[in-house]
């Protein structure tokens, strides 16, 4: 299978190419950067999509960039990385006389309003409420196909939660102050804490692109399945916190308040890390997709023992 990945050189795209690439499958990257085993945003706008069996979408400047402060400026490259592109790979699948066998988006869960009772399922209704959601409904309405194209290319979208993973995402920012005896719940530590491994978000996008469609149900639009991209477990910021100060063998005993997370990321921003979701993978678990890690315990001490 050959296929092509915008923003590849990511820390989710490193570990998709990577399994791809371990079970025989050829990557082209999309990157701003030409070379081996890439090309360009320009060349896939001027010479067409090349030859693939699937895309993948992954591109998106980092919400959490500590070293950007929270302001219109960012907010713009933050809408447009993640839309644009996602528009330029959707254009190039219409008008490609082969178009490919699958197009999977990844957004995240956003859409869903953060609540301590309410449960998402990938069928589960929902409207913008706040900055982020709006993203995630303009980010999905950008890949869709035409209903002619739609009819031969299977459209997914993918909902990951944290990502958690040894090189980079969330991860990389914890582990220090946690190694060093800083690490504490954010905020109230009550809000639910969806999360997946990175090994298995790369899983499912790898599932997806295979043969066969996702179960039939609700849609992000015409023709888009929508898969929630999070383990199976449930958990809050606290049972989050405490598992990984067991993992490492340290105290979690600072816990960082809202208001500083406020003053350091900017409201709308720090949202992320003191409210959360109940989201469970119901339709993603009846594609058949098989969890390297469930729960907190089995990633955490990949994680952390690696």
């Amino acid at each position: 299978m050959r296929v092509l990945i915008g923003g590849g050189s990511g820390f989710v795209g490193r570990e998709l190419t990577r399994l791809l690439g371990k079970h025989g499958h050829e990557v082209t990257l999309i990157s701003r950067k030409p070379g081996p085993g890439r090309i360009t945003w320009a060349q896939l706008q001027s010479d067409g999509l090349p030859p693939c069996d699937g895309a993948v979408n992954l591109s998106g400047e980092s919400i959490l960039n500590p070293m950007r402060w929270w302001n219109e400026s960012y907010k713009k490259d933050v809408f447009s990385s993640r839309i644009d592109t996602t528009r330029t790979l959707a254009h190039a699948i219409a008008a490609s006389p082969n178009p490919p066998r699958s197009w999977v988006l990844i957004t995240g869960v956003a859409c869903y309003k953060p609540s301590l009772t309410a449960e998402y399922m990938e069928d589960s209704e929902w409207t913008p409420f706040d900055l982020l959601s709006r993203l995630v409904k303009e980010w999905e309405a950008a890949a869709l196909l035409p209903e002619n194209v739609a009819q031969t290319t299977k459209q997914v979208v993918i909902r990951p939660g944290v990502v958690l993973g040894r090189d980079g995402g969330a991860m990389k920012q914890m582990l220090l102050p946690f190694w060093l005896g800083l690490g504490g719940t954010l905020g109230p530590g009550t809000q639910p804490f969806p999360w997946i491994h990175v090994r298995d978000l790369a899983g499912v996008i790898a599932h997806s692109l295979g043969p066969g469609s996702p179960p039939d149900g609700p849609d992000a639009g015409p023709g888009a399945q929508v898969l929630n991209g999070v383990a199976p477990a449930q958990n809050t910021n606290y049972e989050f916190t405490k598992e990984l100060g067991r993992a490492l063998g340290r105290p979690t005993v600072l816990p960082v308040p809202a208001f500083v997370l406020n003053a350091m990321l900017g409201s709308e921003r720090a949202l992320v890390l003191t409210h959360g979701q109940r989201v469970t993978p119901k339709r993603t678990l009846e594609t058949g997709y098989q969890y390297q890690y469930p729960d907190l315990s089995s990633a955490l001490k990949e994680i952390v023992g690696g």
